[in-house]
């Protein structure tokens, strides 16, 4: 595996290897990988030829009282998980690299509506420096496939949206959630929970089960679900920000017709917000 900090040492790699005919398949991370994201690079090597991985904390998408500053950095344990998954391109620029180095008002990338709705509501222009981020690095490695997982749903939404509305020739693959033996989905934030956060944090798993249960049984008063989720999480502790039904294209408050759906939550559990969401078809 090569390192790589540079934007014009990426291109010049991904030039040889189109010239070698080679299809390039691509996973943007924050790094502090886990066997989360090491099922995402999996996923990415059976649909290309050529693998690039990205590590960027990306501070655009973190807000003023977020934890940009304390967010888990692993560098060398990340290149070694990288290598023995058979990536062939770790790229890892600074914050000057991505954005220009003295640049105080860069450019951004909005995707309108969906990304003001349920974890756009709580923490704001968190999606707006995630498109923004994303846009950049799909410019810079310009692959062929690109793979998010879907414990980020709303993130997948906005990225699928924003790549087909600049016109991205990129596929957008969403790589199934992976989880702990008791449920909980895996995430760099797992590891500000204390042992009795720990603990508990399996609730919400458990109650998204729960509403795609009734859902799947032919349920459609999805206010009161909504409210019976959250209701259950604050009874467990949790301060919440959302327990959501919405379509599963657009995350838009589902009508009676819609069958294809998911379930959201995001709750906070001591110093961690944890996001979770299971998809279900109505019966």
């Amino acid at each position: 595996m090569q390192t790589v900090t540079a934007i014009a040492d990426v291109r010049a790699r991904i030039r040889a290897w189109r010239a070698e005919g080679a299809r390039v398949a691509f996973v943007p991370t924050m790094g502090n990988l886990h066997a989360g994201h090491i099922s995402l690079i999996e996923l990415a090597r059976r649909h290309g030829d050529r693998f690039v991985a990205s590590i960027f904390v990306n501070p655009m998408q973190f807000g003023p009282n977020e934890d940009f500053a304390h967010y888990p950095r692993t560098p060398s344990r990340d290149a070694d998980m990288l290598a023995a998954a058979g990536c062939d391109l770790m790229f890892m620029p600074d914050v000057g690299e991505m954005y220009g180095a003295g640049s105080t008002a860069p450019t951004r990338v909005e995707v309108p509506g969906i990304s003001t709705t349920l974890c756009g509501e709580f923490r704001p222009g968190h999606f707006e420096g995630v498109a923004t981020v994303v846009a950049k690095l799909f410019n810079i490695v310009q692959p062929d496939v690109a793979v998010f997982g879907e414990k980020d749903f709303q993130q997948l939404v906005v990225i699928r949206r924003m790549a087909a509305d600049l016109c991205f020739p990129i596929a957008i693959i969403g790589a199934p959630t992976v989880r702990e033996p008791d449920g909980l989905a895996m995430s760099s934030r797992n590891q500000y929970l204390d042992a009795q956060e720990r603990a508990m944090a399996p609730a919400i798993h458990a109650a998204l089960r729960t509403a795609t249960g009734v859902i799947a049984a032919g349920a459609t008063d999805y206010a009161a679900i909504e409210l019976e989720g959250a209701a259950g999480l604050v009874a467990r502790g949790f301060r919440v920000d959302y327990f959501a039904v919405r379509r599963r294209i657009d995350l838009s408050v589902p009508a009676a017709a819609d069958r294809e759906l998911v379930v959201l939550a995001a709750a906070r559990l001591g110093k961690a917000r944890l996001i979770d969401n299971l998809q279900v078809e109505r019966g």
